[in-house]
């Protein structure tokens, strides 16, 4: 499996996740760690400017059902 194959496996692990449970992976329980992580990862590369064009439109995507699902306040 190359390194592309294995990005886009993780993407789409990722979206499958959000639309499972509708909402974004936390940083609090163990098991979805591993995928926060990820995701923030991918967004310091963007603005540093290091993540490849196809890769940035596919996780533009990702961000914009993270986007959708982001939980208002409850005070609101």
């Amino acid at each position: 499996m190359t390194q592309d194959e294995r990005w886009q496996k993780k993407c789409q692990d990722v979206m499958d996740f959000m639309e499972k449970n509708h909402r974004n992976p936390s940083k609090h329980y163990s098991e979805e760690r591993n995928m926060n992580s990820w995701c923030h990862h991918c967004r310091k590369q963007i603005y540093q400017g290091l993540m490849k064009p196809e890769r940035v439109e596919m996780f533009k995507k990702l961000q914009e059902l993270a986007d959708q699902l982001k939980r208002k306040n409850q005070y609101e």
